[in-house]
């Protein structure tokens, strides 16, 4: 193949794809001049081997991009935290030797971070992206932090390519725009040039990246770990969090309402939940499976853009995690704090995944530069409960003042320093994997369609609409057809029935690329209903918030009754009128309507006085607010004064629509049971074009 530039361009059998010079003006280089022969692939020991720490290219290309700003976060930068704890379900000692999954009565501290990836420290709560879901345990032996996402793959497959991954889908170098967003030609382009991104731009355009709230996301430390027991037994295991409440997601006109709203929608529902006493749970599985169990998988563990079914290797719960105080200082917490995938302890040990090792440095050297120097640790958030003890001095920002003349190891000055423990101390698993060293990808890599069109597959019809329309959107915002074409072709195949929807819906049918894959699409896997956020969804109100429209004159028993029952169900009730003073009637309201709009809430109510109706139906606020909770496909819930507002709006009264009248008996209880659906989606074709 050639590129339009006239430079070579091939596919290696790892199916990545590698772009040649077409002269020496051309050539890629270090910062030194040094001419770079692979810009795919870190250097291994063996194509599966670990990443070596020789490698000159990596070091300096990651170690370039982590001191690219200071000192917010280059990626994860928009992020909110809280602390809690963590509590094991049962002795794990069978799997592992860590200290804190031995005792089901023990309780860990924590500090979670969530995060968006792509925007500033500054940007909105709700854009569509993927969501950090990072872990510090503050164990006996030592922090352990599990870094991961609420997605369970990523877009590459080697730590060479994240610089030029991020470059792509921040803001465009020359004009500083879009913030927070994929949708331009930067970010499209490189990824319809990496076959590998395919699964997980699935997962990107599917409603996983617009989620409800940062309560209700499920977290996956991406990479396969492994756990060690005392014994030196391994066990291969893939982390997962799932949140008690369920996980749930808005839609995107709903997601880009609430930007507009209320910009800090997620870090505000997180704060206030956990300030009201609804504490956020989340249950900690596994999937722990054997050498032999992988090598009867139809990929290979150490490529991240491979998830394992759990059909296949089913999740195993190992504890809960309970979020119960917010920070008392943004700054000084949320801020400060380092995570790093090389922050483990005994009893759990890293694999050769080629994006895990390159992690294995990228952190720790980006904390370097955004907190000032080698002594982060000694930053609150960030020091262990357990005590620390070795010969590390001075530095920048030194907290810690060590006394004695011995700073060194082995000594005879000072017999009772720190001294190495075989016995208690880390040692890595003896990996056998080993080889040459090699700048090569395995063709066990070289799938990259498979788990896209599983996934496609497992989708509910209403999540494969809002996949296409997903497609649709971001695409039509690239202005390069080029870029289109060769996207639309890879749609293709992934699935044909995905790439005609998206061609016809961008009015370019038959204009795909035609894309020959380095491994055709296996069409015999079983959908997997545990991708589908539909499917699995539990009918629930717990932790949400349903809105009242109110006004003067409105029944305050009604309000009363409709409240308990709300409370009785774990969910709490919010009154929004044309004012925030005292009503007539005595109700008084929590919120203004023009300031609170119904994509704020999960589920609304309109009890308005029939005066008080009368005077809403010449509101413009109060007409979209109902307008807008039957777009976004909430349960509306109505006395009988409401019927000129929905009128108005051109809301029938329908309770198979989600459409309950609840001033009768048994309304409020029909209401809340529509309301547990947490959208009805039998209407959705009813407001949105069915690509």
């Amino acid at each position: 193949m050639k590129t339009r530039s006239g430079g070579g361009q091939e596919r290696r059998p790892g199916g990545e794809t590698h772009q040649t010079a077409r002269s020496v003006d051309q050539t890629l280089t270090t910062n030194q001049g040094v001419a770079i022969s692979d810009n795919q692939n870190s250097l291994r020991s063996g194509a599966r081997g670990p990443t070596l720490l020789e490698d000159f290219v990596l070091r300096e290309k990651i170690t370039h991009f982590d001191h690219e700003r200071i000192p917010e976060r280059i990626v994860h930068a928009r992020g909110s935290g809280a602390h809690g704890y963590f509590q094991p379900l049962k002795n794990l000692s069978n799997l592992t030797k860590a200290a804190f999954l031995q005792d089901p009565k023990k309780k860990t501290r924590v500090f979670v971070r969530f995060s968006t990836v792509a925007g500033g420290a500054g940007s909105v709560d709700t854009p569509r992206d993927v969501r950090g879901f990072a872990v510090k345990f503050y164990t006996e032996e030592g922090n352990f932090d599990l870094v991961g996402n609420n997605i369970p793959i990523f877009f590459i497959q080697d730590a060479m390519k994240f610089p030029d991954l991020v470059h792509s889908v921040k803001m465009e170098p020359d004009r500083a725009f879009p913030q927070a967003a994929s949708a331009h030609d930067t970010f499209w382009d490189f990824v319809s040039l990496m076959p590998e991104s395919m699964h997980m731009l699935m997962w990107a355009m599917s409603d996983r990246t617009i989620p409800r709230s940062l309560r209700h996301i499920e977290g996956f430390g991406v990479h396969t770990f492994r756990l060690v027991n005392a014994q030196g037994e391994s066990t291969f295991v893939k982390f997962h969090w799932r949140p008690t409440l369920g996980a749930f997601s808005t839609l995107w006109d709903e997601a880009v309402k609430i930007a507009g709203a209320d910009p800090d929608y997620q870090r505000r529902d997180l704060w206030e939940a956990i300030d009201s006493g609804n504490f956020p749970e989340w249950t900690l599985s596994i999937q722990a499976f054997d050498q032999k169990t992988a090598d009867e998988l139809d990929f290979d563990i150490l490529d991240p853009t491979k998830l394992i079914p759990e059909e296949v290797v089913p999740l195993t719960p190992i504890g809960r995690m309970v979020l119960d105080q917010n920070p008392v200082n943004f700054f000084a917490e949320t801020e400060q704090v380092a995570f790093h995938p090389g922050h483990i302890v005994p009893g759990i040990d890293f694999t050769p995944d080629p994006l895990l090792q390159g992690r294995l440095h990228s952190y720790l050297d980006t904390q370097l530069s955004r907190l000032g120097g080698p002594n982060f640790h000694e930053i609150p958030i960030n020091k262990p409960v357990c005590p620390m003890r070795n010969f590390q001095r001075d530095g920048h920002m030194r907290m810690a003042v060590p006394p004695g003349r011995v700073n060194y190891e082995p000594n005879s000055l000072a017999p009772d320093s720190p001294r190495e423990n075989p016995s208690r101390g880390f040692a890595s698993f003896p990996d056998p994997n080993a080889g040459p060293k090699t700048r090569e990808r395995p063709e066990s890599f070289a799938d990259h369609y498979s788990q896209a069109r599983q996934f496609w597959r497992s989708m509910t019809p209403p999540e494969q609409a809002h996949i296409v329309n997903a497609f649709t959107f971001e695409l039509s915002k690239v202005v390069t057809p080029a870029i289109r074409k060769r996207m639309l072709g890879h749609l293709d195949v992934i699935e044909p029935e995905l790439g005609q929807r998206v061609a016809t819906a961008m009015g370019m049918a038959g204009e795909a690329e035609k894309i020959s894959p380095a491994v055709s699409p296996r069409d015999d896997l079983d959908p997997s209903p545990a991708l589908s956020l539909i499917a699995k969804a539990p009918k629930t109100i717990q932790g949400r918030t349903v809105a009242a429209l109110v006004t003067d004159g409105s029944d305050a028993s009604a309000v009363k009754k409709l409240r308990d029952a709300l409370k009785k169900e774990g969910a709490q009730l919010k009154l929004v009128a044309p004012k925030v003073g005292t009503l007539q009637g005595g109700l008084v309201p929590d919120m203004q309507l023009d300031g609170a709009p119904s994509v704020l809430f999960d589920a609304v109510v309109a009890l308005p006085s029939e005066a008080g109706a009368k005077e809403l139906t010449g509101v413009a606020a109060a007409i979209d607010w109902l307008r807008d909770a039957f777009g976004h496909l909430k349960a509306i819930g109505f006395n009988g004064a409401t019927q000129p507002l929905l009128a108005k709006a051109g809301i029938e009264a329908d309770p198979s629509m989600g459409i309950v009248a609840i001033d009768g008996k048994g309304g409020i209880e029909a209401f809340i049971g529509t309301a547990k659906r947490h959208k009805i989606w039998e209407r959705d074709k009813l407001v949105r074009p069915q690509r």
